[in-house]
C-alpha cells in the first residue's frame, strides 16, 4: 500500500469538498479548484477527511494511488493558503518591473524587454527589481508559469546571469585558461 495515499487528507472547517463520482471539487476562502480522478481511483469524505482509495494492486493502480492524493491534497492547501514561488534575477542591468495586476517586463539583456502576461489565478509581485514572486491557488499553474519565466533566461555557468529559483545553486565553470 502506498505510504502517500493510504494517509487521509485533512480538510479545514472554512473548506468545501464537492464529490461526484471521479470528479472533486474544492472551494475555499481562496477559490475553487476542480480536478477528474483517474479511473479506478475512488475518494471519500469521512468526517473531516477525505480518503483515497485504489480497487487492487495492479500497477498502474498503485502508481496512481499516492498521485491522486497529492493532487487532492495540494487543491486543499491551495483554497487555504495558495501557493508561491520565488525567482532572483542575476545579472547587470536584468530587472523586472510589474505592468499593472496582470502583466510582467523583463528587461534581460536582449534589445527589447520581455512581456509576460499572467494567465487566470497567476498574480505577480515585484518586491525589488530583480525578485519575482509568482502566486496563485493551483500548484501546477505557478510552478508552470514559474518555469516559462525562467526559460526566458535560463541561468548559465560561467557568469551565473539569468533568472533562477530562490535558493538555486548554479554550477560553475572555469573559463578559458591563457
Amino acid at each position: 500500500m502506498s505510504r502517500i495515499g493510504r494517509s487521509p487528507i485533512p480538510v479545514p472547517s472554512n473548506v468545501t469538498v464537492t464529490l461526484s463520482g471521479s470528479s472533486v471539487s474544492v472551494k475555499g476562502p481562496q477559490g475553487q479548484l476542480d480536478r477528474e480522478l483517474p479511473t479506478g481511483i475512488t475518494i471519500a469524505q469521512e468526517g473531516d477527511e477525505l480518503v483515497v482509495t485504489r480497487p487492487d494492486d495492479e500497477r498502474r493502480h498503485r502508481a496512481l494511488h499516492g498521485l491522486s492524493r497529492s493532487l487532492v491534497a495540494n487543491m486543499v492547501t491551495g483554497v487555504t493558503d495558495g501557493f508561491s514561488k520565488d525567482l532572483e534575477i542575476v545579472g547587470v542591468g536584468y530587472r523586472a518591473i510589474a505592468k499593472g495586476p496582470g502583466s510582467l517586463e523583463l528587461a534581460l539583456g536582449f534589445s527589447h524587454p520581455v512581456s509576460v502576461p499572467a494567465p487566470d489565478g497567476i498574480e505577480f509581485e515585484v518586491p525589488q527589481p530583480t525578485r519575482v514572486i509568482i502566486r496563485g491557488i493551483s500548484k501546477q499553474q505557478v510552478g508552470e508559469v514559474a518555469a516559462i519565466i525562467r526559460k526566458k533566461r535560463p541561468p548559465e555557468p560561467y557568469k551565473g546571469k539569468g533568472i533562477r529559483y530562490e535558493g538555486e545553486i548554479v554550477a560553475r565553470k572555469v573559463g578559458k585558461r591563457a
